[in-house]
């Protein structure tokens, strides 16, 4: 591949190297963190590439000798005699917006549809799966197995499951151990599992083993989309669901799980990057504690949102037996309609981490020379 010659020109300020591209490109490159990133062999592993240079061994107010760009690349002397060099292009490449998957429903939305064979066996399909999966939070598998515990042959691509306190694949039917509204015939609002987990699971599975009920459509609802709006209507909600703490609680006979954890998680840079929901598991309040009123008239506000049954941000439809919906679990809430229990209905979930999805998507598209 060939690199870039560029016309670049170099600066010093005080705390700082500025780099100078064109007439009207500046970039700001401060003297630690050029210091920080020296990647020669000296200040990294040369095996793994992991940072060996500990940055306490330099003053706080280091400052470059000499700095010079020569065609691609920045080099530096600093004042041990020590020399960093950085290729221009890898500089630039960090300046790049990261990849942005996320993508907003389209009116009507439903999930795509991926042949589980496919899925698990054919690199293009892969591929194109979890892509559409990172976009829209959620993908159906058809044509699956019916065969209990088959949510295990999908960790060569999702990863392994993660356990939980309660079952390593979960059993959903109203003939066996009941300890939530799901092993009952009756409707289940929109929710995230396990809200009552600190760290909860970023992706789930569920797995139709079996559906000859009547009723009990599957609902899945975008709630990142839904939480957008509120920002921008009621951006005083917004900033109460950021902050405010709620408690969330689940048990049975044998385990109990409690976290307390606002609704709305945000990066540093104020993008989404989940909501924790769970009208079932969410527990009692201090009711005359600061803030409550201010927080309950938000959360009303997010409730009423999240169950309108004309949102956009809402699909229904049916699954199947042999069909499996994946859910990106910290953006889609995932509910049902109720069902009378006149036939078989037995589902299946799993749970899995979003962190080894994308890393898979990564290993397959170095594969295929993406």
């Amino acid at each position: 591949m060939t690199r870039e010659r560029y016309s670049a020109t170099c600066r010093l300020t005080q705390d700082s190297v500025v780099i100078c591209v064109a007439q009207d490109r500046e970039y700001d490159l401060p003297n630690l963190w050029l210091r920080d990133n020296c990647c020669c062999d000296e200040c990294r592993v040369t095996e793994t590439q992991e940072k060996r240079f500990v940055l306490s061994s330099v003053a706080a107010d280091l400052a470059p000798q000499e700095v010079k760009i020569h065609e691609d690349r920045l080099s530096i002397l600093w004042p041990d005699s020590h020399r960093s060099e950085f290729l221009l292009d890898d500089i630039f490449a960090l300046l790049a917006p990261p990849t942005e998957y996320y993508q907003s429903w389209s009116a009507n939305f439903v999930p795509r549809s991926f042949r589980w064979h496919s899925f698990l066996t054919h690199q293009a399909t892969t591929i194109t799966a979890i892509e559409c999966f990172l976009q829209h939070g959620a993908i159906v598998l058809s044509e699956a197995p019916t065969e209990p515990e088959s949510l295990e042959h999908l960790a060569p691509v999702l990863g392994p499951i993660r356990e939980l306190l309660f079952d390593r694949i979960h059993n959903v039917s109203v003939t066996g151990h009941v300890y939530n509204i799901a092993h009952t015939s009756l409707g289940l609002p929109p929710h995230n599992d396990f809200a009552s987990y600190s760290s909860q699971p970023s992706v789930q599975a569920l797995h139709m083993l079996q559906n000859d009920t009547p009723g009990g459509e599957s609902i899945i609802v975008d709630s990142w989309a839904i939480v957008e709006q509120l920002r921008h209507e009621h951006p005083q909600h917004f900033a109460i669901l950021c902050e405010f703490p709620v408690p969330f609680r689940e048990f049975d006979d044998d385990n109990e799980t409690y976290a307390v954890e606002p609704m709305i998680r945000c990066d540093s840079a104020g993008n989404i990057v989940s909501v924790r929901f769970s009208n079932q598991l969410m527990q009692m309040m201090n009711p005359i504690q600061e803030g409550i009123k201010a927080f309950y008239a938000a959360y009303h506000a997010l409730c009423v949102a999240i169950m309108d049954r004309e949102s956009t941000a809402r699909s229904t439809f049916r699954l199947n037996g042999g069909e499996v919906l994946l859910v990106a679990a910290h953006r889609v809430l995932h509910a049902r309609e109720s069902f009378q229990p006149l036939g078989m209905r037995h589902l299946q979930d799993a749970y899995f981490e979003l962190d080894n999805v994308v890393n898979k998507l990564r290993q397959l598209e170095m594969r295929a020379g993406q």
